[in-house]
This record gives C-alpha cells, structure tokens and sequence, in this order.
C-alpha cells in the first residue's frame, strides 16, 4: 500500500499551489483521506480531511477559505488546492489514509501515510 504525495515547490506569498496524492496497492473505498503538514521544529499539524461518502470536508481553522480538498474515488487521488499561501504555509505537507471513515484531526489514527511534499512560501 502506497500514497504518493506530490506537487510541492517554492511559491512567493499570494500564490497558489496544487498538490495531489495518489493511493496504490488497494482500493481506499471507504477510507476518509486527509492532508496534513510540519514546519521545521513543530508538531505536525491537520489541515484537511475529506471522507468517502458524502465528501463531508473539513478543514483547519487556519486554511479555511484558502484550501480546498476534493477526491477522485474512482482515481483513488485525493487533491489540495492551496491559494493565498502565506509564508506561515511553509512546511512538509503528507497525505493520509484512515479506514474508519471519519475525519479527525488525530494523525495517529491515520493507517497510512505518504512520503511528504515540501511547500516553501517566500515572503
């Protein structure tokens, strides 16, 4: 099982970026799918979490307004769509996998994980 994170760079303040995650080696049906991040020195952090069934999403107090989530079932992707980042935004982002279908802010009920995708805003 394998969730591949990509789409990280460098983009000035104000800008936008795109990542995805794509899932392989299983069907996640019923998985809820989340992104979440760590800046250099501090915890990792929930952004956003999407579940299976309705698409219900959530998001971090901190991103709402600026970040949106969305999955592709059929795909077995999950995307962020990261616009106005702020330098603040600066950090490992990962995405994650969770069987039991709902969305917590917990990353250590996630099951599986990807490898991270660096996002660096410059002020």
């Amino acid at each position: 099982v394998q969730l591949q994170a990509s789409g990280g760079g460098l983009v000035q303040a104000g800008g936008s970026l795109r990542l995805s995650c794509a899932a392989s080696g299983r069907s996640f049906s019923g998985y809820t799918m989340a992104w979440f991040r760590q800046a250099p020195g501090k915890e990792r952090e929930f952004v956003a979490g999407i579940t299976w069934s309705y698409g219900s999403v959530y998001y971090a107090d901190s991103v709402k307004g600026r970040f949106t989530i969305a999955r592709d079932n059929f795909k077995n992707t999950v995307r962020l769509q990261m616009n106005s980042l702020e330098p603040e935004d600066t950090a490992v982002y990962y995405c994650a996998a969770d069987e039991s279908g709902w969305v917590t802010q917990n990353s250590a009920e996630y099951d599986y994980w990807g490898q991270g995708t660096e996002v660096t805003v410059s002020s």
